[in-house]
């Protein structure tokens, strides 16, 4: 470990410039600082500490002055320590503590398992210079979301509680982003690439400027058409993608089926900003020196897939397919006869290991929050997790709330906050609280009426059955 203590610094927030500095001179030291975080009865002083562990990750521990004897975890906190929602929970009095994902991640260094081995050498420093949390909560966001469900399944010895925003299952997320575009692909661009995408001479940096730009025009082209409308609408509904995913958009009437359609064309357009989902290249290259393919629809049925999705989605599909005059029957028989896309055995058997996949068998309580209109991690993953917590049983130890929100990890302080009383109160208690969204939208405002609270009912965003939960052999 890289442990450089340089200085002692007392600092106000509310100096903007001094803030700048401060994370400028955090990149490379150990630093202990006194900080003082603005709260309604006045200043709340925590201590700051951060540094680099041995492989170059960086690493940062907060503990507030009235400290309450629980620790938040946080797989991401270095890179996102400036949110609001992190000086909240210093001001209700928990420490946080956690890391920055490794700067190498891109190019063959991705690995979950590697990232909670981190997240326990910072707990370990962190008992070392204060002591052992009464209670720890494992929290985070994205990949801190997918680490988050990780270590209540496999690595929990240490840990109380999880709570989960945003998360994705990498074999699901690349197998559900898998088959979107490869209906786009089937019946739109038979000769675009969709996996395997091209890389910079000499890394595995992304270099497919001019394929999003050809992805781009064909998809343009195909919204011009009633029958391109249609095979749009036939990938969303397959592909179990979400068909509101920019907030700048309004979220689409379900029962207006042309309105519907060209929200699922923004859909589309936007994931072109990461050809065959985001950084699809970085999972291509986290198995390996060479290149590897998560992905696979050997031997999928599409015709049973289409009949999984969302009930909007598929009455959307019917209409638009007579209004085309297309048969549906055929188009998914095309889909059917096109040439897959099979995984490597190195990928499966990398992806199978504890910490980089879950099979729905939580050990402490989990609470599991997702926007509906994640533009990254399409929500319908959380049904995969579902049935596999009600198959195996964990019922008691999960609960799942869903925000009205077209954003990924752009959750409130107020649904932060809550997301934490819920599970403070569960390991209390030993029960749920109500998560209902409207119970949760009142515990939101009690916690914070500065900023806005979102839950909602998922009901009408549901799929009929989620079509890529994987369970490794």
């Amino acid at each position: 470990m890289s442990l450089n203590l340089s200085s002692i610094i007392r600092f106000n927030l509310k100096s903007k410039r001094a803030f700048a500095l401060l994370r400028t001179m955090l990149v490379s030291a150990l630093m202990v600082l006194v900080v003082s975080v603005s709260s309604l009865s006045g200043q709340e002083a925590y201590t700051e500490e951060s540094g680099i562990l041995n492989d170059g990750t960086r690493y940062m521990m907060r503990m507030p002055s009235n400290w309450n004897g629980t620790l938040i975890r946080d797989l991401d906190f270095v890179t996102r320590s400036h949110d609001a929602r992190y000086f909240d929970m210093l001001v209700r009095g928990f420490a946080v503590a956690g890391t920055a994902r490794h700067e190498r991640r891109w190019v063959g260094f991705y690995d979950p398992a590697r990232e909670i081995s981190h997240l326990d050498a910072v707990l370990d420093l962190f008992e070392e210079r204060f002591r052992k949390p009464d209670r720890v909560i494992q929290y985070g966001c994205s990949g801190g979301g997918h680490v988050t469900l990780a270590v209540a399944e496999d690595f929990s010895k240490r840990i109380d509680g999880a709570v989960a925003f945003g998360a994705h299952t990498p074999m699901w997320f690349w197998n559900t982003m898998l088959d979107g575009w490869f209906v786009l692909k089937a019946l739109l661009a038979p000769d675009l690439k969709i996996v395997d995408l091209p890389r910079d001479k000499g890394s595995l940096r992304p270099a497919y400027e001019p394929l999003v730009f050809a992805w781009r025009q064909a998809i343009d082209e195909a919204q011009k058409t009633p029958e391109g409308r249609a095979r749009i609408a036939l990938a969303v509904t397959i592909g179990q993608w979400p068909d509101w995913v920019n907030p700048t958009n309004q979220n689409p009437n379900r029962e207006d089926v042309h309105e519907l359609q060209l929200s699922m064309y923004r859909t589309v357009r936007q994931f072109t900003i990461d050809i065959g989902g985001l950084s699809r290249f970085m999972f291509e290259s986290a198995a390996g020196v060479g290149l590897t393919q998560p992905s696979s629809n050997v031997g999928v049925d599409y015709a049973e897939f289409f009949k999984g999705g969302n009930k909007s989605h598929r009455n959307a599909v019917n209409q638009l397919y007579a209004e085309a005059g297309l048969q549906l029957e055929s188009d998914i028989e095309t889909i059917n006869s096109f040439a897959r896309i099979s995984s490597d055995p190195e990928a499966l058997e990398y992806w199978s290991a504890p910490g980089r996949t879950v099979v729905g068998k939580p050990k402490i309580p989990v609470f599991r929050i997702h926007d509906v209109g994640d533009p990254v991690l399409p929500v319908s993953q959380v049904q995969g997790y579902d049935d596999q917590i009600q198959a195996n049983g964990k019922e008691d130890l999960y609960r799942t709330a869903f925000t009205g929100a077209a954003t990924h990890c752009g959750f409130t302080v107020a649904e932060s906050a809550t997301a934490i009383e819920v599970m403070t109160r569960r390991l209390d208690t030993g029960t749920w609280t109500s998560t209902t969204p409207e119970s949760l939208n009142v515990l939101a405002k009690e916690l914070d009426g500065s900023s806005n609270s979102r839950f909602i009912s998922f009901d009408e965003y549901k799929v009929d059955s989620y079509n890529r939960t994987w369970i490794p052999e």
